[in-house]
């Protein structure tokens, strides 16, 4: 299916603005930086975690471990999807137990990505706390779960798609709203 461009909603310049924004909140809120950890869900949460890893680095001299989730076989729908995902590597080579997790993720929709990364993080140790980031919250939860931390909040309709690119892996930083477009 084809789609249709409808909006530039973010460019590069906003994303690094939002994310300098997100990081401060993130430093007020966690008085003990030492015991924060990041986790990225794959692929885009990877990303803005390492650049807010960085900033962190640079704004208190705290370097702040990243992880990556994978949370392919904890997906809801993983059975009905099974012939189309692959399953990745989770890569946390560190202790998520009495840590305070970031869990940072692009865009928040229906929830379940969520709590698939939250069911997959308890399987691995017992945080004291998790927080979650999210650069984009376009609302339509199914799931009662909701950011701490927001880049920007994007009501669309349920048929409109949201892309995050990020120049680590799209070559540019921009988030877009599309819309399926039919084939004739």
């Amino acid at each position: 299916m084809e789609e249709k461009i409808k909006a530039r909603i973010m460019d590069s310049r906003r994303i690094k603005r939002v994310i300098h924004r997100m990081t401060t909140e993130i430093i007020e809120r966690n008085r003990n930086l030492k015991n924060l950890v990041i986790i990225g869900i794959r692929t885009r949460g990877i990303y803005i975690g390492k650049r807010i890893s960085r900033l962190i680095k640079e704004l208190e001299n705290i370097e702040i471990p990243v992880g990556v989730l994978d949370i392919t076989l904890y997906r809801d729908d993983f059975s009905e999807l099974e012939a189309q995902l692959m399953v990745k590597k989770t890569e946390i080579n560190f202790s998520v137990t009495k840590k305070n997790v970031l869990l940072i993720d692009d865009v928040l929709f229906t929830g379940r990505t969520i709590r698939a990364a939250m069911d997959s993080l308890i399987d691995l140790g017992r945080p004291k706390t998790i927080q979650l980031l999210v650069l984009i919250d376009r609302g339509h939860r199914e799931l009662p779960i909701r950011a701490d931390y927001v880049g920007k909040v994007l009501p669309t309709s349920k048929q409109e798609l949201v892309h995050v690119r990020l120049k680590e892996i799209d070559e540019n930083d921009e988030v877009l709203i599309a819309e399926p477009q039919r084939i004739k």
